[in-house]
């Protein structure tokens, strides 16, 4: 193979979830319903907060950043490996996996510390609800919102460009769906000290970090909760955290398998799980938890189809 872009290898192939030729048109059917419907639930939650002026509060602000992100990480991931299940061969080129490891990892830290910024709002909301207003301004909501993308790209950039330095020789074939960091140092004929360092220490910061922010905020939620007295008190609080605690742990909770781990005792096969998990069904399941279990969601959703109704009728009248 040719030299290029500092590497032997001009080309990936992508081991695939299966090896069973039977299983890739089921796997395909199942992951692109996933896929409809992650875009279907997040950019309808993203629309639907765009057009209710009563969800138009720091929460849901910071709930549509969050839908953006779960749409993005998906796309990023998915279609690839929708058409990867129609390909006898699944080749990737050196520079779409590069692209793709980067845009994986932008969103992927993003959403960890969009959590940690919701999980904030939560606790102001709860704890300090005549200072809401004023603390979650609009500034501060599009600071923090900024402040996300920042630490995504920061990871990102410097994992990608210590990647680039990494040598590709003979081997070339990803054990993995899509390109990860940790097959991908797998396959490196030069030295990777570096580079394991910096996945060991960027992931535990950005694990325990927003955890840091997250725990704390939930554990003065939770007293304040309990000096509720009223019940109708208590289950709103508990129903508006209920849904992010559940999305924090689905992401949280198969990040830290697959990266807070010694990579000696980190199998393949659970990893794939793993990795489908958090990239592909936790930016599905994002959207149906914030709608199910939320009541202003509902209620926001009913107005705009009664809108809708309204204006159709409308229409056939004049007609």
């Amino acid at each position: 193979m040719t030299k290029g872009n500092h590497s032997l290898v001009t080309e990936f192939i992508l081991s695939g979830l299966t090896e069973k030729p039977e299983l890739q048109l089921p796997l395909f059917l199942l992951f692109l319903g996933i896929y409809v419907f992650t875009v279907m639930g997040n950019l309808g939650m993203i629309i639907l907060i765009g057009l209710s002026s009563s969800l138009h509060t720091p929460m849901y602000y910071l709930l549509s950043s969050l839908s953006f992100i779960d749409l993005s990480y998906s796309t990023v991931i998915t279609p690839k490996m929708l058409i990867n299940f129609m390909r006898e061969k699944n080749v990737i080129s050196y520079t779409e996996c590069m692209t793709q490891l980067y845009f994986f990892l932008v969103f992927g830290i993003s959403e960890c510390y969009m959590l940690a910024a919701m999980a904030y709002d939560r606790y102001i909301a709860i704890c300090n609800p005549l200072l809401y207003s004023v603390t979650m301004s609009p500034q501060v909501c599009c600071l923090m919102v900024a402040g996300v993308y920042s630490m995504g790209l920061v990871g990102a950039t410097t994992h990608t460009v210590c990647m680039l330095k990494v040598l590709f020789c003979k081997e070339n074939i990803i054990n993995d769906f899509f390109c990860e960091l940790s097959p991908l140092l797998e396959l490196s004929c030069s030295s990777t000290f570096i580079n394991e360092v910096l996945l060991l220490c960027f992931s535990a910061f950005n694990v325990l970090l927003p955890t840091l922010t997250i725990v704390p905020s939930y554990i003065f939620i939770l007293a304040s909760i309990l000096r509720i007295r009223s019940t109708s008190g208590r289950s709103k609080a508990v129903s508006t955290c209920s849904s992010h605690l559940s999305a924090v742990a689905a992401f949280f909770g198969s990040g830290a398998f697959m990266y807070l781990q010694p990579s000696s005792s980190n199998s393949m096969d659970q990893g794939k799980v793993s990795s489908v998990f958090y990239t592909i069904v936790v930016p599905m399941l994002n959207p149906l938890i914030y709608s199910l279990r939320n009541k202003d969601v509902k209620v926001a959703l009913c107005k705009i189809f009664q809108k809708y109704q309204s204006s159709l009728k409308y229409h056939i009248l004049l007609l």
